[in-house]
């Protein structure tokens, strides 16, 4: 078992004890959410770091028809 730390953009996202490590370059999903990762980082011989970079999510726009006028 191993300790992974996944990290994005030095925050941190999650702790796991993990059997198998990510690699690079591998698509992921944490907490529900799109990943890769960027870089894999040993510290020691249990211990990873793991930095992802997550899937923007486009917002979707609201519909802009005459949303100020009121049907009477």
């Amino acid at each position: 078992m191993h300790v992974v730390h996944f990290y994005e953009n030095k925050t941190s996202v999650l702790n796991q004890l993990l059997i198998h490590i990510p690699t690079v370059d591998e698509n992921i999903q944490i907490k529900g959410r799109k990943a890769k990762v960027v870089d894999v980082i040993q510290m020691n011989e249990r211990q990873f770091h793991v930095n992802v970079l997550f899937e923007k999510i486009a917002k979707k726009q609201p519909l802009t028809k005459d949303l100020g006028k009121k049907k009477r």
